[in-house]
């Protein structure tokens, strides 16, 4: 069902847990599925110093996570926002039709951690 890229991300991923400090932080579920996901991030001068991720669900979503975070680590918040799930599909080379939505929550979860960054900052 998934490939090879797929389950190195799941059997190891990188960025588990939570930032220490963080000052953004999203959490998106999917009701379908049951899969959660929380992101925390450490932003400093508009870039993206640590992301961590905390993730209840499948191979896909904990695939997802732990790229997603990986592609954020020191980007610029606007290099962030430009991220979408394909980029997410493409860095894990595919996931199958029905585990697309995990991409989706990880570019979600990045998106409502700026949001969440952006609030904390009065913006």
């Amino acid at each position: 069902m998934y490939n090879e890229k797929v389950m190195q991300a799941f059997q190891n991923p990188q960025n588990v847990g939570e930032v220490e400090n963080y000052n953004a932080i999203g959490t998106v579920g999917n009701e379908n599925c049951g899969d959660i996901m929380q992101i925390t991030m450490l932003i400093e001068d508009g870039i993206i110093k640590d992301a961590k991720f905390k993730t209840f669900g499948c191979a896909a979503a904990v695939a997802s996570s732990s790229t997603a975070t990986a592609m954020i680590i020191g980007k610029t918040i606007e290099e962030a926002l430009k991220i979408k799930n394909s980029d997410v599909i493409e860095t894990l080379e595919g996931l199958p039709p029905q585990k697309i939505h995990c991409s989706v929550l990880a570019e979600e979860a990045i998106k409502l951690a700026i949001e969440d960054y952006y609030s904390r900052q009065g913006k």
